[in-house]
């Protein structure tokens, strides 16, 4: 039995088009269900209200490294 190696190898961490849009399109549901928690929930998460409006105010390709891959 002969076993063929690829010969062109995909990293694991260079997503699809689709992928990067599916994610892209993740953080701007995050950061606006983030906008839309009230004070009770956001003292339960630990984040103030300005924090909150801060990063619901940043763009979709601005987002932390750590959040890709």
């Amino acid at each position: 039995m002969t076993f063929i190696t690829p010969t062109r190898r995909v990293s694991a961490c260079t997503p699809s088009l689709g992928a990067r849009l599916a994610q892209s399109y993740g953080i701007w549901r995050q950061r606006q269900a983030l906008k839309r928690l009230d004070t009770a929930a956001l003292r339960d998460i630990g984040v103030s209200r300005s924090q909150a409006d801060a990063e619901s105010r940043r763009s979709i390709w601005d987002a932390p490294d750590t959040w890709y891959c």
